[in-house]
């Protein structure tokens, strides 16, 4: 995995648009997010802009109408930022985060259930 760029949350939840549905245009960007935000969709083209520019986006030009393509996969990104959260806030450490998620309640019987599972599943692979 190559240097990713910082971007920021808002950033991120345009990302997760783009990444769910690229190619895209900066009005069907436009169309999903004012669903969920409150952004003007001349917020929208500045976040769009800014992502072109920090290099996680390309862009091409059809007429009038700018289509959108990710740089970065999600998966590596998500991956980048699990890592900074992880050393920023535990030392690294995977356990000490699930620790303090365990015993502050953080986490459902439910969600407890469903990592219990995932774990005894990698154990069944036979680790790594």
């Amino acid at each position: 995995m190559s240097m990713l760029p910082t971007i920021s949350e808002a950033e991120y939840e345009v990302m997760k648009i783009i990444w769910s549905n690229e190619p895209i245009s900066t009005n069907e960007v436009v169309d999903k997010l004012l669903e969920s935000s409150s952004w003007t969709p001349k917020t929208i083209q500045t976040l769009l802009s800014r992502l072109v520019k920090k290099g996680v986006l390309d862009y091409t030009k059809n007429s009038r109408i700018f289509v959108y393509t990710s740089l970065i996969k999600q998966e590596d990104y998500v991956e980048k930022e699990s890592k900074s959260f992880l050393n920023k806030f535990y030392n690294g450490a995977i356990n000490s985060m699930l620790v303090n998620f365990i015993e502050s309640n953080k986490l459902t019987n439910d969600e407890i259930h469903e990592l219990k599972k995932m774990l005894d599943e990698r154990l069944d692979k036979g680790g790594k």
